[in-house]
């Protein structure tokens, strides 16, 4: 029986003017900013909390996400080699950002918020998650324009052939579409949560939604790691990789507050 793949060799490129290229990842990238400034102004205006806390907190999560994203990446994937190079570390356009550190950021930067504006922690971040797991969904997109983060090779008819493979000895191997599995179980969860935001008349208790959405999302990655392609050599012959390793902490942390939230309520 003939395999039918889909041939995937898009340009990561939109335009470029000169030197200055617009990319899909950026584009996805910033939409995510925007669709969650909206959504979170949505909210806000529904509990009738001032829209100028909104503004703030937006700062300190792109802060947040760009930094965290960036160091994870450096110091979970590639420390050895961006130390002998630390000046690359500031080239985040080079690409090379880690969910894990983006959510290690936006957790830190959310803090720091919630400290000086005086508003809970639990209570922001039940808001935030929502609009993250969007964030997530469009960023896997990105991936895909980019033709990164693909799977191994598969024998099913919706496998990919990524031309643009780093390595040309296997650039025709049909592979799992490991982006797009992450994705649509991103934008599921944010159907998910925001569903259930929604139908408690944000009255759930502290945390559930924040937990909830650990152990969504990073349940998800872990198992689709397994049929990932190793993003950085180390990982070649790991059992689990680092992608695996550093969702089982997110997880706990999650079963931990959706218990700690239904024992309150």
């Amino acid at each position: 029986m003939q395999i039918i793949s889909i041939v995937w060799n898009p340009s990561p490129e939109i335009f470029e003017i000169g030197s200055f290229a617009v990319r899909w990842y950026g584009l996805f990238f910033a939409l995510s900013f925007f669709l969650g400034y909206l959504i979170l102004l949505k909210f806000f205006k529904q509990e009738d909390v001032p829209v100028k806390l909104l503004d703030e907190l937006t700062t300190y999560m792109i802060i947040g996400t760009i930094v965290g994203a960036r160091l994870g990446h450096v110091f979970f994937y590639e420390p050895a080699w961006y130390l002998a190079h630390p000046i690359k570390i500031f080239k985040v356009w080079e690409g090379g950002l880690a969910s894990h550190g983006a959510g290690i950021g936006i957790i830190i930067s959310i803090l720091i918020f919630s400290y000086l504006r005086k508003k809970p922690f639990l209570w922001v971040m039940d808001r935030i998650v929502i609009v993250v797991a969007l964030a997530g969904f469009l960023i896997r997109m990105g991936n895909l324009m980019n033709s990164e983060i693909y799977g191994l090779p598969t024998n099913l008819p919706w496998g990919f052939i990524f031309l643009r493979s780093t390595t040309p000895s296997d650039a025709l191997l049909a592979r799992h579409p490991t982006q797009i599995y992450e994705g649509l179980s991103y934008l599921a969860i944010f159907v998910i949560l925001w569903w259930y935001y929604s139908k408690t008349q944000r009255k759930s208790s502290p945390g559930f939604l924040f937990g909830l959405f650990m152990i969504l999302v990073f349940g998800m990655r872990f198992l689709i790691e397994f049929i990932k392609e190793p993003q950085v050599g180390f990982e070649q012959g790991l059992y689990l990789n680092m992608g695996q390793m550093l969702s089982i902490p997110f997880v706990v942390a999650g079963i931990y507050l959706v218990y700690r939230a239904l024992k309150k309520s």
